[in-house]
């Protein structure tokens, strides 16, 4: 599979949160939306459905009251890490393979709060199982990089599907650092069948399929698995919230 035309086109990561502009039902909306938690969440449903909430709206608060809290688990670093200062959305540099957009949500996991401004780090492997850095020319950077959450405590990155190599399942490694201090090193995971999937496509296919499962790797974390989609754009959509101590 070749890369996107457009890597940057564009997929809104999270719900539209705009009320309705109904003055008379500002009090009731308001009551729903701050009991919604201790009365239950059908009594939301309930006043979306007669226009008193905007769906939209429910469909955030519902989300927000299902999330769970529970501390992400920390994984080992690995041996590819290397400290860069390099800020941004895209790392693909010029590595070829199937288009991955990840979504981040970073929170508080005492409070269940979002961060803004977290910094997450990620880097993984290229389509043919190489790490920047470690590949041959110590200079090279691609597929590594930071980025800041957002008032939402969202960061987004544009990558590609990750690649395969001996003794490992499919991964991604990810820090995230809070004022400046590291506050949790995890890995990010796939369903196999997924990875089967990829690995038949152009960039992969020479390589085949991964020679480790998730159930074969001592890593692998069930509760570490990103939430996959495909992308309208081409590629796959990937969500993950991180439960931080700070």
């Amino acid at each position: 599979m070749s890369a996107p035309t457009d890597r940057h086109a564009t997929d809104e990561p999270t719900p539209g949160d705009d009320l309705s502009p109904a003055r008379n039902l500002v009090p009731r909306r308001r009551e729903f939306l701050a009991g919604a938690a201790a009365s239950g969440l059908g009594l939301l449903w309930t006043a979306s459905r007669h226009g008193w909430v905007d769906p939209a709206r429910a469909a955030a608060v519902a989300e927000q009251a299902g999330a769970s809290c529970t501390l992400s688990r920390e994984l080992t670093e690995g041996p590819y890490w290397i400290d860069t200062n390099l800020t941004r959305r895209d790392i693909t540099e010029d590595r070829h393979g199937v288009p991955l957009r990840i979504v981040f949500t970073v929170q508080d996991a005492s409070t269940c709060r979002v961060i803004p401004g977290a910094d997450v780090e990620i880097w993984h492997a290229d389509a043919g199982g190489e790490y920047s850095g470690f590949d041959g020319d110590s200079s090279s950077r691609y597929l590594r990089g930071h980025q800041k959450a957002n008032a939402k405590g969202k960061a987004v990155f544009d990558t590609i599907y990750p690649g395969w190599y001996r003794g490992r399942t499919p991964h991604i490694h990810l820090k995230v650092h809070v004022g400046g201090n590291e506050v949790h090193t995890g890995q990010l995971f796939f369903r196999d069948s997924l990875s089967d999937a990829v690995y038949r496509t152009r960039y992969y296919r020479a390589r085949g399929s991964a020679e480790t499962t998730n159930a074969e790797d001592g890593i692998f974390d069930a509760g570490s698995r990103l939430a996959v989609h495909r992308r309208r754009a081409g590629g796959y959509l990937g969500r993950m919230t991180l439960n931080v101590e700070r």
